[in-house]
């Protein structure tokens, strides 16, 4: 099963480092990063910069538009006006299929701000106690979203948050 988790770092490489520490862990075969985005917001800019882990010629079009267009909609035109309300309505529909909702989109939007960053995860299999453990020492996450159930996303957050559980609306 494949799960999305969205982790807001309070600084604004938290995230990157977050991602290569997976990867390095991906290579040991005890996470499988099936594709990852970073989002990072210096202090002193208007907008966030986004990446992409994997090159969308590598992955094709379709992975890499839905990076694209999930980022644009949720940084760079949060406040569009009356003429944009039907690409509006319709990317709000699309993304409604994946099980990202309008209050998915607010937690983003309120939490991702200037001077921090978030990281995008998409994983398969997951080896919970020694990923955990490869993690001790790192600045920790608050994970946004995930398409856990409670019970697996309160396990998460215990694990790998810097701030006690808090229930919210998964991405599922």
């Amino acid at each position: 099963m494949t799960t999305l988790t969205v982790w807001k770092f309070d600084t604004v490489d938290g995230a990157e480092k977050a991602l290569n520490k997976l990867m390095e862990l991906q290579k040991q075969y005890l996470v499988e990063v099936i594709d990852a985005a970073t989002v990072t917001w210096p202090s002193g800019t208007k907008k966030p910069t986004t990446r992409q882990l994997l090159p969308t010629t590598a992955i094709g079009a379709v992975d890499g538009a839905f990076w694209g267009m999930l980022f644009g909609f949720l940084f760079f035109m949060p406040l569009a006006g009356a003429a944009m309300g039907s690409l509006i309505g319709a990317l709000s529909g699309h993304f409604a299929d994946y099980g990202i909702n309008d209050q998915f989109i607010k937690e983003v939007r309120a939490q991702v701000t200037e001077g921090k960053s978030a990281l995008f995860l998409m994983t398969g299999k997951v080896t919970e106690d020694k990923v955990h453990e490869a993690f001790k020492g790192m600045e920790k996450g608050q994970l946004i979203q995930s398409n856990l159930s409670n019970e697996q996303e309160k396990k998460l957050r215990e694990d790998f948050c810097a701030t006690p559980a808090k229930t919210g609306a998964a991405v599922s």
